[in-house]
């Protein structure tokens, strides 16, 4: 259900704290932030977790309200978020939510399947027992948390942004998280899998990165992103985007990786 209007009065329920990115979490914001940076996590967050619906207009006066702050520092998060593919700006309109397309989706993917397998086979080849811990504390927390709650999205996101760190690349890193938070918004309003079969999916590539196999870890990877895609499609009423790997072939990988 789309978030309700109040008269004048902003979704405040939308943008509460319970949808903030805590000090030091995942997305590598400062702790110490500026109105605008508030600003960007509120939305960003609202967004992400559909509490700020595709193709809904952004009311700046209200979100200023809302946020207790001005409209400009709202004006430089929208375009930040402008940037990042969430908000798109309509001529003589304003701002809004970037609407669900069956186009975007197979954009978004392809481009996924093209990078983060790369990623994944870097962070099998590097892989430390630091990393290990970080991933299985994650796979613990999906395994308890309910179907469909924010914790689980969460844990969701926290291991596959664990795993990609642990390639050590600060330009997969920049390329990859644009597009995992928009194929976010696909996987929140539209789930895809039970919860047991999307955790053993997550454990086949925590266990192929613990073990240094970067050729498993790319193709466990790459079945993962085609099954959730081709079931995303589906529920656009599309047919499948994407073919998957056949049985235990396992894929080459884009470049031949030196030893780190």
């Amino acid at each position: 259900m789309a978030p309700q209007h109040n008269g004048g009065g902003l979704r405040a329920r939308a943008l509460s704290d319970d949808w903030a990115v805590p000090d030091g979490g995942s997305w590598g914001l400062p702790a110490h932030r500026t109105l605008a940076e508030k600003a960007f996590i509120s939305l960003h967050q609202a967004i992400l977790t559909g509490k700020l619906r595709p193709g809904e207009r952004i009311p700046i006066e209200e979100l200023a309200n809302a946020l207790e702050m001005s409209p400009m520092p709202v004006r430089e998060a929208i375009r930040r978020l402008d940037a990042l593919g969430l908000v798109e700006n309509v001529p003589h309109k304003g701002a809004r939510i970037t609407e669900l397309s069956i186009t975007d989706l197979r954009e978004i993917y392809e481009t996924r399947l093209s990078v983060e397998p790369l990623a994944i086979a870097r962070a099998a080849q590097r892989f430390t027992d630091e990393d290990a811990a970080r991933a299985k504390a994650m796979l613990s927390a999906m395994r308890s948390e309910e179907a469909g709650s924010v914790e689980l999205w969460r844990a969701h996101s926290e291991l596959h942004l664990t795993l990609y760190r642990a390639a050590r690349s600060a330009w997969l890193q920049r390329v990859i998280q644009p597009l995992w938070e928009s194929s976010e918004r696909y996987r929140l309003a539209m789930p895809t899998h039970s919860a047991a079969s999307n955790v053993r999916s997550h454990e086949l590539l925590v266990q192929a990165c613990v073990r240094h196999d970067p050729e498993r870890a790319a193709f466990e990877l790459t079945s993962h992103l085609v099954t959730t895609a081709n079931s995303l499609a589906a529920q656009l009423s599309s047919g499948p985007l994407f073919t998957p790997p056949k049985g235990e072939e396992l894929l080459p990988l884009p470049l031949t990786l030196a030893k780190p």
